[in-house]
């Protein structure tokens, strides 16, 4: 060893190799241990104020956790649930107290039933009853946030909006953000209950319609144009509904042989239709009962038009041509919350009584 050689030289040299790598990846090398730990080949008898900093970050690595939403889950993130999943699992649940208080079709009496038997759409195949029957059961099921399946549907619905990887609790001020007009989601749902959170789980986790809720989400956040997306989503999954009970889409179900997988089609159809609306005719939260007043007419006597628009829609952005929103895209800053806003839509003026 040479005259001139201190012995802080190899202390100075660690401490800035260790300066060099981020602390969030210092559990991937020994630099942090080495320096803190007594070893034969170096045994510090002064240990620095940096080093013993750096330790204190390391050691809280671990339980430092991104915080969503009014409060954080320091739970690990849960598995995103896929429709099928969850549909599976109301097909395997007991659901017979909700079955009873469906309505499967509206009743008609008098010249209103003559008319529609003899001009009316056909009624729906027998063997699909079932099918229909179970999704206006849905529609009658409420939000149990103890209920674990419940609970991943709406954490991704969640993610998949807003790109986050980390659970939010399933109740505070962020839900707002994606358009519930409060903290708790399951207030909202009244008039298409559990159905309407199935279908917004439908429309993110398709990877045909990921891109159009994504799209539409924007607009719903446009700084003039703004809507809560949620809420809307809840009111079309009430025309859904409705134009189900009125056999609007039987001649539909019949000729494919599926009521689900329609009714899905028909949901997202229509939102579609409703953006394109709200876009290019420029509406405004103050449009929101007239516009889902003319698109449940407009969807209940043309669902196969809607149907046909969407398969355009999906072929087009398939292609990565232009959207059928319009190629104004939606700019400005973001839309604040709902929570100062009224919002009336469907399910504000006739709640689903069956």
């Amino acid at each position: 060893m040479s005259a001139g050689y201190s012995s802080s030289y190899d202390n100075d040299k660690s401490v800035l190799a260790f300066r060099g790598i981020p602390i969030s990846e210092l559990k991937n090398h020994g630099i942090l241990q080495a320096l803190t730990t007594e070893a034969n080949e170096w045994e510090p008898r002064v240990v620095s104020a940096e080093v013993v900093r750096a330790q204190e970050e390391w050691e809280a690595v671990d339980t430092i956790q991104p915080e969503t939403g009014s409060q954080a889950n320091s739970e690990q993130p849960g598995q995103l649930i896929s429709f099928s999943e969850a549909l599976q699992y109301f097909q395997t649940v007991d659901l017979s107290s909700f079955k009873k208080r469906i309505q499967p079709t509206i009743r008609r009496t008098g010249l209103a039933a003559l008319r529609h038997y003899l001009f009316g759409p056909p009624k729906l195949h027998q063997g699909l009853r079932e099918e229909r029957d179970l999704v206006l059961t849905i529609a009658q099921c409420g939000l149990d946030s103890q209920d674990p399946v419940h609970g991943r549907v709406l954490q991704t619905i969640y993610k998949k909006l807003t790109g986050s990887k980390f659970d939010c609790a399933l109740h505070g001020d962020h839900w707002e953000d994606l358009g519930f007009q409060g903290a708790n989601p399951a207030t909202d749902l009244r008039g298409a209950g559990f159905l309407a959170l199935l279908h917004l789980l439908y429309l993110v986790m398709d990877s045909k319609t990921l891109l159009m809720a994504q799209e539409i989400f924007r607009l719903s956040r446009h700084h003039i144009q703004q809507f809560p997306f949620c809420l809307m989503s809840v009111n079309i999954t009430h025309i859904a509904i409705q134009a189900l009970r009125e056999e609007c889409l039987s001649r539909e179900c019949n000729r494919q042989q599926k009521v689900i997988p329609v009714v899905n089609s028909f949901y997202a159809a229509t939102f579609l239709h409703l953006a394109h609306v709200w876009r290019t005719q420029r509406k405004t939260i103050s449009d929101s009962s007239f516009v889902l007043k003319d698109l449940e007419v407009l969807a209940k006597k043309s669902p196969r038009r809607l149907l046909k628009t969407l398969e355009l829609y999906l072929a087009r952005v398939s292609k990565g041509q232009a959207s059928l929103l319009g190629a104004q895209r939606c700019c400005g800053p973001e839309a604040p919350p709902f929570k100062d806003l009224t919002f009336t839509g469907k399910s504000d003026l006739q709640p689903h009584s069956s």
